[in-house]
């Protein structure tokens, strides 16, 4: 499992564009430029950079997009400071305006060992202290329980796609369902709705969808999935 290391700097970038735009929209310079504090013109610089790397593309006057492989970093990034930020508030009881500013130096020193010991330590939590999703995991497993019966780290390796949960699609979507997140209760609450890895999941994007829950179509059963299951069910983008 060892990759080469991303500064620090071109994570930051991908994390504000995976933030803004996960489903696939153009985020402007301005938009960059004002969340990371950086003027414009070193945003533009850093934006054909990144193209250049193949982690976006990039229009400009118009913004950038994250591509495959700039999501698959984006993802891990954005997992591993919402996964401290939990750590940070659950378990170290750190004051809650000083949790993103250490989450944020703590993010590109945490291993991916040690994402996944802490994501097994603190029961594989679905939202950050601000309710937002945190992404999937990239190991190769179906589902946590998969996770829970590998002991050796050794022997995890990487799935070769991205994932976005229910509640991150952002307009219509449809996929296979390629992971399910949660302890054996909630994986158990799922199954008996006859969701499993594998079915086909459509979603049709409504503003003025029923709160809390989300109407998705799977195997050509609607179903009115509540925001605990939508956050842990993955489909392949």
């Amino acid at each position: 499992m060892t990759e080469s290391k991303i500064s620090d700097n071109i994570e930051e970038y991908l994390e504000v564009l995976y933030r803004n735009g996960n489903n696939g929209e153009q985020v402007s310079t301005t938009q960059l430029s004002k969340e990371l504090d950086i003027a414009p013109g070193s945003v533009t610089q850093m934006l054909k950079k990144l193209e250049n790397l193949g982690y976006i593309s990039y229009t400009p006057y118009k913004g950038a997009t994250l591509t495959d492989e700039g999501m698959k970093i984006a993802q891990k990034i954005t997992r591993k400071h919402r996964i401290l930020e939990k750590f940070l508030t659950d378990v170290l009881k750190i004051k809650d305006e000083n949790v993103h500013e250490q989450a944020c130096e703590m993010e590109h020193a945490l291993s991916d060992e040690a994402e996944r010991a802490l994501c097994s330590m603190l029961n594989n939590p679905d939202v950050c202290p601000d309710d937002n999703v945190i992404p999937a995991c990239n190991f190769d497993f179906d589902s946590c329980h998969q996770c829970y019966s590998q002991k050796d780290f050794d022997q995890v390796f990487n799935r070769e796609f991205n994932l976005l949960s229910i509640s991150e699609l952002t307009s219509d979507a449809e996929g296979i369902i390629s992971f399910i997140r949660g302890n054996n209760e909630l994986l158990d609450e799922i199954a008996d709705e006859g969701i499993k890895v594998g079915c086909n999941l459509k979603y049709e994007f409504n503003d003025n969808r029923v709160s809390n829950h989300y109407l998705v179509t799977i195997d050509d059963r609607e179903l009115n999935i509540p925001t605990e299951m939508a956050n842990n069910i993955f489909i392949r983008i």
